[in-house]
């Protein structure tokens, strides 16, 4: 094969990965992108989308099942069955069909794409292993967009029964006994899902309490639904490894016994780590910020024109992150005047019920100094959140006391993920209280708990 040049070189070809590739590509840029798997990344691949897949094909299951003993709705069902292997076949078409839509994106605005393995040789130069032989690509911008691994903790290798979030969402068969390993948001979407298929689902958590990184007051809800659903959850509690038959997982409970967990799948989500191994890294000079690449607003490293994009970043490793930075950074290559700076990056908790964070809860505003105003509303008093049988939850708002600029909202709720958009745009915009009470919000919906949590913050919500 001939080696290539080009002006923008993307190495991985995720959400970050190709976004860049597409606009470089809208913007005339001579681009091409590389990528050893199918195009889309961990979060189109492996991730985001077959675990959301996954998730709603389990609560169609679950209201079948819950509907035949709680008839409140008056829908008469037979008794309810799962084929897990139709249900994954399902997944995979839409993963092939979304895979199938970036690969014509990129094709449409001229992005070449080189399936291989890629290798730096230099702060321009990749040798790349294709499977018709190792070609080199020399460009004058390199864009890292590499992405980030589940993490492997060494008393629980991965393989066999101990499977990654990848594994688990490849499971042709419903484990009878599932051991999860982490209650972050990973652990717990899919932990809940196979709950809601029939598993025994025990979450081994390290710290004290299920999704340490968000409020209690957010996590309370999400709590209760485990518990209805028979999940059982171990905190301050630490995963030693298997037994010596590997049937069973052993843990370290807070009091310091040791007890076995039956397991036929042990799932380990005790996070992400960023890649920076077997692509060459240790070849540039890049300064490193830890385990991850160092870069400043503009997604620049320390060497000139080698740009670097989503999860190799660093924290928060989320898809629409990266996308927004490499839609950033082929503008600047092109010449435009850009800098990463967002008000809030939402992040989504696809739990049961789901959970949105958008900018700062009422007790980070507190430690930064400020005195606020919060409004919280129920969706208990929410007609749309009714006739959805969606009650549980809130909306909370976050505003400072002098102003009334909106801070933060976080929401907790069944389908609050769709919500996330008009909290990152009131706060990106920056919105008052007034300014989100005084938009006409749709009725019924469940967006007007938005509104009426910002008239709550002013002292006169009108339906409760």
């Amino acid at each position: 094969m001939n080696d290539l040049t080009c002006k923008v070189l993307v190495v991985g070809g995720g959400p970050g990965g190709y976004v860049a590739g597409i606009r470089a590509g809208q913007l005339q840029l001579d681009t091409i992108v590389v990528d050893p798997g199918p195009l889309g990344g961990t979060c189109l691949n492996v991730g985001c989308i077959p675990s959301k897949a996954i998730i709603h094909a389990a609560d169609v299951y679950r209201a079948m099942v819950d509907e035949k003993h709680n008839n409140e709705l008056g829908i008469e069902v037979g008794a309810a069955r799962i084929d897990l292997g139709k249900t994954v076949a399902w997944k995979d078409g839409i993963v092939g069909r979304l895979n199938g839509g970036v690969a014509a994106l990129l094709k449409k605005n001229k992005t070449r794409v080189v399936r291989g393995t890629a290798e730096f040789v230099d702060g321009k130069t990749c040798a790349v292993k294709t499977d018709q032989g190792t070609i080199r690509i020399r460009a004058e911008h390199i864009v890292i967009a590499t992405g980030s691994v589940p993490v492997e903790i060494k008393s629980l290798p991965f393989g066999g029964r101990v499977v990654s979030s990848t594994g688990a969402l490849s499971l042709k068969n419903i484990p009878q006994r599932l051991v999860v390993i982490g209650a972050g948001y990973i652990g717990l979407e899919l932990g809940t899902a196979f709950a809601k298929l029939g598993s025994d689902v025990t979450v081994v958590e390290a710290a004290d309490r299920p999704l340490p990184a968000y409020d209690q007051e957010l996590t309370r809800p999400v709590v209760k639904k485990l518990e209805s659903l028979g999940v059982r959850m171990l905190t301050s509690t630490v995963a030693k490894g298997l037994s010596e038959s590997g049937e069973e997982v052993l843990v370290t409970l807070p009091d310091g016994s040791t007890e076995p967990l039956p397991a036929d799948i042990v799932l380990v989500a005790v996070g992400r780590h960023a890649t920076i191994a077997g692509f060459g890294l240790e070849k540039l000079d890049l300064t490193m910020n830890g385990n991850v690449i160092g870069i400043d607003s503009r997604c620049a490293t320390s060497m000139r024109n080698v740009w670097a994009i989503g999860d190799v970043t660093g924290e928060p490793m989320l898809a629409h992150r990266a996308m927004a930075q490499g839609e950033m950074v082929a503008e600047i290559i092109a010449g435009k005047n850009r800098s990463f700076d967002k008000v809030c990056i939402p992040a989504v908790c696809f739990t049961d019920p789901e959970i949105v964070v958008a900018g700062l809860s009422p007790d980070e505003a507190r430690q930064q100094g400020k005195e606020v105003k919060v409004g919280i509303f129920p969706f208990a008093a929410n007609g749309r959140a009714m006739t959805k049988q969606g009650e549980e939850g809130f909306v909370r708002i976050v505003a400072r006391a002098d102003n009334h600029v909106v801070l933060g909202i976080q929401a907790v709720g069944s389908g609050v993920s769709e919500l996330s958009t008009a909290f990152g745009l009131a706060l990106e915009m920056g919105a008052r209280l007034e300014d989100v009470a005084a938009t006409i919000h749709s009725h019924p919906t469940q967006g007007e708990v938005f509104q009426e949590a910002a008239l709550k913050a002013m002292g006169h919500a009108l339906h409760i």
